[in-house]
Parts: C-alpha cells; sequence; structure tokens
C-alpha cells in the first residue's frame, strides 16, 4: 500500500472510530508503531486530525456531540460490562445522579426495582426508570440537546443545587492526563455541577476514551474515585490510575 493510500485510510478510520490507538493502526496496516506516529504526525500538520497520548482523534466530529442512536451501538459490549458492573455499587435507598451517557441508560436497564433515589438529566434514563415502581425518578429539566436526549444550561444547573447525592455515575467523550472532558460545553459544565453535589463519582469509560483530549475540559483525574473500565485501557493510564491510589474495576465482556 502506498503511503498515501495509508494516510488517506488512517484519516477514514479516525472519522469512522472518533479515536483510535497507534498500536490498532499499527496492527491493521501491517507497519511499525513508529510508522504510524509519522503517518500521524503528518496528518496533523495538514489539520486532518488530532494526535492524542497513544493515538488520534477526529477533528471532523469533536465539536458536536454525537447522536444518541450512534453512541448506543459503539462499544455497545464494553459499555453493558461496564454498566453492569456499575450497578453492583448501588445500596438500596441511595441518592444517586445519572448522567446522560449510553453507559448511564445500560445501567438504567439494568437496575433492579429496589427503592432509590435517582437524579438524571436523560430522557431516555429517566423513561427506563419509569418502568420500577421503586425508584424515585428526579429529572433536572433544562435545554434539550436533541442529538444526545438529554438536558443541559443554567435550569438544569440551577436544580441540581437542591440536592446532595451519594454517587454519580459519569461518563464522557475523553480521559486525559489533564483529565476528563467532553465535546459539548454545556455538557462539561453540567458535570462540573454533578460532581460537586456527589460525595462519591464513579467514572464509566470504555477504554477508547482514554488518552483522548476533547473540546471541554470536565474536571482533574484527582476528582475520580473510582473508575470502571474494559480489559484495553492502555497499560500507562492503569499505572497512574494506582499511582493517584484511585481504585480500577477491569471488566469482562
Amino acid at each position: 500500500m502506498l503511503v498515501a493510500e495509508r494516510r488517506r485510510k488512517i484519516v477514514e478510520l479516525v472519522n469512522e472510530r472518533l479515536s483510535i490507538r497507534v498500536s490498532e493502526l499499527s496492527e491493521i496496516f501491517s507497519v511499525t508503531e513508529e510508522t504510524i506516529r509519522r503517518d500521524l504526525e503528518k496528518l496533523e500538520q495538514e489539520q486532518l486530525l488530532s494526535r492524542s497520548h497513544g493515538g488520534a482523534v477526529s477533528i471532523e466530529k469533536e465539536a458536536t456531540d454525537i447522536p444518541f442512536i450512534v453512541r448506543e451501538i459503539t462499544n455497545s459490549a464494553e459499555k453493558m460490562a461496564i454498566a453492569a458492573e456499575a450497578v453492583k455499587l448501588i445500596e438500596p435507598g441511595e441518592q444517586i445522579l445519572l448522567d446522560g451517557s449510553t453507559t448511564a441508560w445500560y445501567m438504567a436497564q439494568e437496575l433492579p426495582d429496589m427503592p432509590l433515589t435517582v437524579i438524571t438529566n436523560s430522557i431516555k434514563v429517566a423513561l427506563e426508570l419509569s418502568k420500577k415502581e421503586q425508584i424515585k425518578v428526579i429529572s433536572t429539566g433544562g435545554m434539550l440537546l436533541a442529538n444526545s436526549l438529554s438536558y443541559v444550561g443554567p435550569l438544569s444547573e440551577r436544580s441540581l443545587e437542591s440536592y446532595y447525592v451519594n454517587k454519580l455515575f459519569l461518563s464522557c467523550k475523553g480521559v486525559h492526563l489533564s483529565g476528563l472532558s467532553d465535546s459539548n460545553e454545556w455538557q462539561a459544565i453540567l458535570k462540573k455541577k454533578m460532581i460537586e453535589i456527589s460525595s462519591k463519582v464513579i467514572l464509566l469509560a470504555d477504554s477508547s476514551k482514554f488518552g483522548v483530549k476533547t473540546f471541554a475540559h470536565i474536571c482533574d483525574l484527582k476528582s475520580v474515585h473510582h473508575v470502571i473500565s474494559d480489559a484495553n485501557i492502555p497499560v500507562d493510564y492503569q499505572k497512574e490510575l494506582q499511582e493517584k491510589a484511585i481504585p480500577l474495576a477491569i471488566v469482562k465482556q
């Protein structure tokens, strides 16, 4: 394969998957990781993608929310396994917060019908939990983002100020050594508020999120108390979490 053709296909893959690691590209194209890094450097100079720690991210879709129906089928096996593990951390009688992520929606499906108060900014999560008689659901309300089917904005932020929760189950677009980030600024601001009112923050992030830095900063890694991911989480991030004494649960699909 010619260099130009390989680089064109790399851009297509990055835009299709939104993020991809150097090791994956090396395997796909049967070239060394050093060759892939040179390719990514050249493509970044041409403003066709953005390099991240250990890989590359799309700049084509980074600034907008990906429709929920697309996120629902992206890495779905990993997300469902992460959701099932997260549910194990919930005790009857607790007050918890579920964000507008697809993983939170999978959690809502997995949650048993037990005494629980759930605050959420997600329409999909609220609808799923409405089927369970013992679970009290509180919606933040606010400005609706059609792609994510979730509420954001000043009204959502003010509604959270009335509450305090035991646990927040949070996802995001990127997990980097510099912290958590989201492609949508409104989402990032609301997630900051969620963190402020939560005693414990549990990050739900499949391995594709690691090494990715997107538009809006949410918080530093030190704000997270527990991480649930899949077996492909990069080793350097496993070490970083261990050094920061942040428990990591790795799920099997």
